[in-house]
This record gives C-alpha cells, sequence and structure tokens, in this order.
C-alpha cells in the first residue's frame, strides 16, 4: 500500500512542476511554492525533483535547487533510521 502511495504522490510532483510551468507559460494561476513544497514533503520529492529538472521550471531558485534535495535527503535519512 505504501508503494502505491508512493508512486502516486511521485506522480503527482512530476505533473505539478509540469503543470506550474505550463500556467506560467500562459499567464494562469499558479501552483504556488508553499504546494509545490508540501507535494515534496508528502513524500513526491524524487517526483519533484524529476519534474523540476524535466521541464526547467524553478532550477534557478535556490529554495528549490537546494530544498528539494534537501528534502529528499531527510525522508531516506528518517526511513533509514525507521528500518
Amino acid at each position: 500500500m505504501i508503494i502505491y502511495y508512493l508512486i502516486f504522490i511521485n506522480i503527482v510532483g512530476i505533473l505539478s512542476m509540469y503543470l506550474d510551468k505550463y500556467f506560467a507559460k500562459k499567464n494562469m494561476y499558479r501552483i504556488s511554492e508553499k504546494n509545490l513544497f508540501l507535494i515534496a514533503i508528502a513524500g513526491g520529492s524524487i517526483g519533484s525533483i524529476i519534474g523540476m529538472h524535466k521541464f526547467r521550471h524553478k532550477t534557478k531558485h535556490k529554495q528549490f535547487t537546494i530544498g528539494l534535495p534537501a528534502i529528499l535527503f531527510v525522508q531516506v535519512f528518517i526511513l533509514n533510521y525507521i528500518l
């Protein structure tokens, strides 16, 4: 069950980066940075990082280029500690 959740939330992470980039190009309503980080914190950090690089979105923002990998690092550390 946990594997399905992680697959789902990482797909959401990729799609959120894609949609925010698309909305930015079209001058439409944007996904807030807070929500992008919440998706990563909820387990979608790998998908968010993949989406960030694949769609070249938020790659010039230090809070994302440093923050998303830091979230992933903490998640892996916690998972490693639990197991």
